[in-house]
């Protein structure tokens, strides 16, 4: 039954109208993959007035693009996007398939592997074939970061996996590559949703989305208060980055959801991670510790925080940023 199922798919996503530039974070991954396989890569591409954009990632690396254009598609709306992968993965059947660890790839995938009744590995940081028994090797942090942990989907198809957003850069833009772009259509019942949108809100970040943020500055319970969370902004503010949080500090109330860095929040591999008065709890480190770098300021010199930190600075958050703010102003 496997030997039916054959390619690279990876899911394309369209944010304000725009392919979002993890797309061609993705096609890099998938590129490496179907190559080892001798398979076409192929991007799934869902949304609304988007077709003309499907050249684009056939100039980043993709060989086929399956694009679905429809009105229903121009706000993401989970299960529309779960009954139309679904479709189209039985219709076309991929071996692998593919999605960066954003908000859209973990809502999307752990639906359409149920749907599928195949496995899923969540949050890789490497990917690989074994190309004896033709599987993909998904390799991701396992017990709080502690360990590395290889997984296959030996029985069921497609092998599926999202991969952390940051962890791979995009392949050179090559305007003279050729492939084919597919239109596609769903069953009208695919369509369908039992959401209605009331209205979009956008997150209010400081800097850019923690996601895609190259700089994060992330503050725990060691802030103190609400009012010292000023300090990180300012901070952030200086050095071009965004401002994440702890659970415990969104808990508190100190800082937004949308800022939570951790198991329950978001996975971030900025280039900087700087920790202020963050202990280290396992389900944070398991969000932030494939940073490049991670700096980590508590006064605490036992603090777990510091096992995974490259520069650790013992000392009182609130006496330490504001004299990282001096140092930069001046």
């Amino acid at each position: 039954m496997n030997a039916e199922y054959r390619g690279v798919w990876t899911l394309s996503e369209v944010r304000d109208g725009r392919i979002h530039p993890v797309s061609y974070e993705l096609l890099a991954w998938g590129r490496d993959l179907a190559d080892s396989l001798e398979v076409p890569l192929s991007a799934v591409l869902l949304g609304h007035n988007i077709a003309e954009q499907a050249g684009d990632l056939i100039v980043q690396g993709a060989d086929q693009v399956y694009v679905v254009d429809d009105l229903e598609l121009a706000h993401f709306r989970p299960d529309i996007w779960t009954k139309t992968l679904t479709a189209l993965v039985n219709r076309h059947r991929p071996e692998i398939f593919i999605a960066s660890a954003t908000s859209t790839g973990r809502t999307v995938m752990p639906v359409l592997y149920v749907d599928l009744e195949t496995g899923l590995t969540a949050d890789c940081t490497e990917l690989s074939i074994d190309t004896k028994e033709r599987l993909l090797l998904q390799t991701r942090p396992a017990i709080g970061g502690n360990v590395m942990a290889d997984i296959k989907t030996p029985f069921c198809r497609p092998q599926m996996c999202t991969v952390r957003p940051r962890s791979k850069k995009p392949l050179a833009a090559d305007p003279a590559r050729t492939g084919k772009v597919f239109t596609e259509s769903v069953a009208p019942e695919s369509l369908s949703s039992v959401i209605k949108l009331l209205e979009f809100l956008p997150e209010k970040n400081v800097g850019a989305p923690l996601q895609d943020a190259e700089i994060i500055v992330a503050g725990g319970k060691g802030m103190k208060k609400a009012a010292n969370f000023a300090l990180l902004e300012e901070l952030a503010g200086l050095l071009g980055g965004s401002v994440g949080a702890s659970r415990m500090a969104v808990d508190l109330n100190w800082a937004p959801y949308s800022s939570q860095v951790g198991l329950s929040g978001k996975s971030v591999t900025p280039k900087i991670y700087i920790a202020c008065g963050i202990s280290g709890a396992v389900q944070h480190l398991a969000g932030m510790s494939a940073s490049d770098t991670v700096i980590a300021i508590n006064s605490d010199p036992e603090a777990p925080i510091f096992r995974v930190a490259d520069l650790a600075i013992v000392g009182d958050a609130l006496e330490v940023v504001p004299a990282l703010i001096g140092r930069l102003k001046s």
